[in-house]
Formats: structure tokens, sequence, C-alpha cells
């Protein structure tokens, strides 16, 4: 693989609150990622800015995992024998999706905005430099942000100057081609929710076909920045038809649980770019620090794989290639 990066990756954490990472729930759940041959760790967590147009992120004390909880997941993952890439987010507490902050008012407000995020990044970028994190992600489906060029190189520097590791940036589906800068990178990571299959047909072929055709975009992105590309985000929820719509994060359509659909949505991306000479791997989401009940997984409909028929499709491929 291109630059020795191949992650057999998950996302695990996201929306744990303060203390949860270091309960024995989430250790064991950190265990079962092992087993099931996850290498590589994606701890996301997020703090916050109150609108989409506010220029401060902060920590919530009492909901963003305090540092003592990162640095316990880290330990945790590295004596478990996985590499951890360490991705913190910005989320924005009046509802808006990150990807669609901007300031009305002008650049004066950008020049604000990155000042707050850029030294959001770096308390984290130091920590991921300090316990070994072998991977740092600087951004996740920032669309607007991502247009920024000036402000992103310097964010990129800033990053590098206390940061030594690889240096991944998460860009959205549909807007790959949108940032002139991912050359400064190590690894361009795509959130990979892409449709892949049509209301006649969610077979397994079908999601082969339709990756297939989705692989050209993956495969221009690496030619347009020169770098290894993964998919830093990618799943759907065990919901009939969701493949349709794998984005999706909230059961509104009133679908039927379907853990095959998800099994096979696994599957299908796996064998479509696993040997793919310039592809990095895939941080699958999202894995809670402390998952439902196995009691409760055949109604479960979230991303989550835990006891379902794509945790089978994963330890397959994750042990055995």
């Amino acid at each position: 693989m291109m630059n020795d990066i191949f992650a057999k990756g998950y996302t695990y954490g996201w929306c744990a609150t303060a203390g949860e990472y270091q309960t024995k729930e989430a250790e064991k759940s950190l265990r079962r990622l092992k087993q099931d041959g996850v290498d590589y760790l994606c701890l996301a967590f997020f703090a916050w800015q109150d609108t989409f147009a506010s220029t401060n992120i902060y920590f919530e004390y009492g909901y963003t995992p305090t540092d003592e909880d990162i640095i316990h997941v880290i330990k945790k993952a590295h004596q478990l024998g996985m590499k951890v890439c360490l991705k913190p987010v910005v989320n924005c507490k009046d509802g808006t999706w990150r990807a669609q902050i901007t300031f009305p008012g002008g650049s004066q407000y950008w020049a604000k905005w990155f000042d707050s995020y850029t030294r959001f990044l770096l308390h984290y970028a130091k920590l991921a430099e300090k316990y070994g994190c072998e991977m740092f992600c600087t951004g996740c489906e920032m669309n607007t942000m991502n247009q920024q060029s000036s402000y992103c190189r310097d964010m990129i520097a800033a990053v590098r100057d206390v940061y030594s590791g690889v240096i991944m940036h998460n860009v959205n589906h549909g807007a790959e081609m949108e940032a002139d800068w991912l050359d400064l990178v190590d690894v361009v990571g795509i959130s990979g929710y892409y449709p892949v299959i049509t209301e006649e047909d969610s077979s397994k072929d079908t999601m082969v076909k339709l990756w297939k055709e989705k692989k050209k975009i993956v495969e221009a992105t690496h030619n347009k920045y020169g770098k290894p590309v993964m998919f830093a985000e990618i799943g759907m929820r065990s919901e009939k038809g969701c493949a349709a719509y794998p984005w999706d994060c909230a059961s509104e359509r009133d679908m039927p649980a379907d853990q095959q659909e998800q099994a096979d949505f696994y599957a299908s991306a796996m064998e479509v770019f696993w040997d793919e000479p310039w592809f990095s791997g895939f941080f699958w989401w999202d894995w809670p620090a402390i998952p439902y009940s196995l009691r409760k997984v055949k109604k479960d409909k979230s991303f989550c794989i835990y006891g379902k028929l794509a945790e089978e499709v994963l330890k397959d491929w994750y042990t055995k290639k």
C-alpha cells in the first residue's frame, strides 16, 4: 500500500460523554473490536460552536470527553496492539451540519473562526504527539471551510509544527475536488456514504456494480492530490433501504431492521476497494464506547454492527486478508 498505510479500522466512541471512555463497559467494547481484527482505532469526539456563524469553539464540561478520557483510550488501544487516529470534530449546537458553517458578514469572521479552530486542533495535535497517536485528522466534512485555501494551508502548517505523525483530512462525498490544498496532507479521507442500491435492486451484485462506479471518483481524488485515499467514514444503519441513503443517521422512514443489507454493504465495499494500491483503508462508522445490549440487537437500526451479520463480514475481511 502507498506509504505503508492501510487501516483495518473502525470509528469508536462518538457521542461519548465525559467519563464514559474510562468505564469497564467501554474497555470491553475496545477488546471486542480488537477480536474483530480492527488494527486502527479512529477516536472521534466533538466540541461545540453555538451556531453556523459562531467564531468560538469550546469544550463543554460534563459533555466533551476530557483529556484524561482520551489519553485512557489511546493507552488502552495501544496496549491491545491497535494504532490510533485522533479525530477532534466541531459540531454546531443549533443543529446545523458543520459543512454549512459560514459567515455572511465577510472574510474577517473566517479569520476569527480559524483562529479558534486552529487552537482547538493544536490542543489535540499536541496530545496526539505526546501519546503517540499514529494519525491525526484535521477536519471532518467541512465543505465551506475547505474552500478557504489560505487559512487551511496555514492550519496544516501549524499542525505540522507540533505533530509528526500521519495527517489525514476528511472531506465529504460529493465534495472530493473542492479543496485545492489537500496535497499538503498525507492521506485524503472521504466520508464514503455513496448510495449503492436502486429502487429496483438492493442485491449485493448491484452494490458491487455501483461501488465500481464510485471507485472512479475515489481514484480521481487520488490522482488530483497525489495522495493515498481512505474512507475516513463509511457505513450504513441496519435498516431496509438505507444503502440508498447511507449517510442517514436517524430512523425516520419507519422501515424494518435489515442486517443483511448492511452486511452486503460492508462486503461489497471491501471487495471493490481492498486491493487498490492507492487506497489506505476504512474507518467504519461507528461503534459506541458502550454499545446496545445484545438482547436488543434484532431491533437495533444503528450504524453499529455489534452482534450483527456485518460484524462477521468485517471480522472475516479483517482477520483473513
